[in-house]
């Protein structure tokens, strides 16, 4: 239950955007890096369980910005899908970097040309770093579908596994409301950007997740993720790892190798323990500088990482 939260609303910052990966810990992930090869302008993490390798969170040099959260579908089909969602996300940052392709466009193409709906449920915002943001989702049928964020200061938006716009799950409501406390009180204390970045990482950890009996696993806990921020580590360890043997004949440290890149292996890793794997700070500053900043709280063993050890920070101004 991933949650991605947008603001326009600091003075010295036209774009903040802070997002949990919530996931299946032992699904191999790559951290985030600046990509190989003609796709050096990208910065972002990759899912390593698909062979698209997408990603949910990404900028590049050129200041491109995509986000991605899943829809919580009624079965494991529909949220798997024919295309991987993250490859929706890598299709926009990996356009050339002398691209005239626009946010506007991409998303029309990506709802005209049937891509969406190849895809499990999801809601991709994306745009440029100084907005505004469009928002498309695989329910939307026509171009009338997309909306628009981050249009002006002041905005604080969420998205998270349900429509855009619903208000009825408390992560959303409590995120938004938080966010803007958050900037309003670190723009008052006039606090640095290092202080803002870990302001905001607290407010990713929160955690308000109902407690249910020790060893209840994600199907008991799915209708209670809507009400948490952070999702603590929940389930069962057994049963993932005796499908992470059958499929997976080597480990992934930091690199990209094939692995579990058959449909069928994909859903090994649909099981076991759940829980934030992965938060994203990304400052945009007025000046056109991006702070890129990801914490790592699990790595794909499921066993967790020191704060601070899974840290990983990059700094660049978008190129005009």
């Amino acid at each position: 239950m991933c949650i991605a939260l947008i603001s326009t609303a600091h003075p010295s910052y036209p774009l903040i955007l802070i997002d949990n990966r919530d996931e299946f810990l032992h699904r191999p992930t790559a951290p985030a890096s600046w990509w190989p090869d003609d796709k050096s302008h990208v910065l972002a993490s990759r899912d390593l369980a698909r062979a698209a390798h997408g990603t949910w969170l990404g900028v590049t040099k050129q200041g491109r910005i995509a986000v991605l959260t899943n829809y919580r579908e009624n079965s494991t089909k529909a949220a798997v899908g024919v295309r991987s969602r993250g490859s929706i996300v890598n299709s926009f940052l990996e356009l050339p970097p002398d691209s005239k392709v626009t946010a506007k466009e991409y998303c029309e193409d990506l709802v005209a040309g049937g891509e969406a709906q190849l895809a499990g449920g999801f809601s991709l915002a994306c745009g440029g770093v100084r907005g505004p943001l469009a928002v498309v989702s695989n329910r939307v049928a026509g171009a009338e579908g997309i909306e628009w964020i981050a249009k002006e200061k002041g905005q604080t938006v969420g998205l998270s596994n349900t429509a855009f716009g619903d208000r009825s799950w408390r992560k959303i409501v409590d995120g938004e409301r938080l966010m803007k406390e958050a900037i309003d009180v670190s723009v008052k204390v006039g606090e640095g950007e290092d202080a803002l970045v870990q302001r905001l990482l607290g407010l990713l950890s929160r955690d308000t997740l109902p407690r249910l009996d020790e060893g209840s696993g994600l199907e008991t806990y799915i209708n209670l993720l809507r009400e948490s921020i952070f999702i603590p580590v929940i389930g069962d360890d057994a049963e993932i790892k005796r499908a992470v043997d059958e499929v997976c004949t080597s480990k992934i440290h930091e690199k990209i190798d094939v692995v579990a890149n058959r449909p069928e292996d994909h859903h090994a890793y649909m099981k076991g323990l759940y829980g934030t794997q992965t938060q994203t700070v990304v400052l945009v500053h007025e000046s056109g500088r991006v702070k890129y900043f990801e914490r790592t709280l699990y790595n794909d063993q499921a066993e967790e990482i020191p704060i601070g050890r899974g840290d990983r920070a990059f700094d660049f101004v978008v190129e005009e």
